[in-house]
């Protein structure tokens, strides 16, 4: 089941790069901003609640999917981009096995325990 879960979320990440290959932007920029999602850990700093919260923002797709059809419909790319970024890196991550946290802590997410 994992092995197919990660094939689910690799077909995933390829309709990212296909929906940012859609924008004018130079690929050079899907590099850079890749891992710019990974920013939301820094509510770690504060506390694994408020941790929790900054990275799930930032790695929730269906916050990645509003985002990019608010970009859509005004026919503003950045909107687009930022859409496209936090759903291909989702996608990523949760191909590592990093899925959403919980309030427990870094290492528990939805998926479960990341090193399990």
């Amino acid at each position: 089941m994992k092995f197919t879960l990660e094939l689910e979320e690799f077909a995933l990440l390829l309709l990212g790069i296909f929906a940012f290959s859609q924008l004018s932007f130079s690929w050079w920029w899907f590099l850079v901003l890749f891992f710019t999602p990974d920013f939301g850990m820094i509510g770690y700093l504060f506390n694994r609640r408020i941790g929790a919260i900054t990275y799930n923002l930032c790695h929730h797709r269906g916050i990645a999917v509003l985002i990019w059809f608010a970009g859509f419909y005004l026919k503003d790319e950045l909107f687009q981009l930022i859409g496209v970024i936090l759903f291909s890196h989702a996608a990523f991550d949760r191909i590592l096995g990093y899925g959403l946290k919980t309030q427990k802590g870094f290492k528990f997410t939805h998926l479960g325990e990341i090193g399990n």
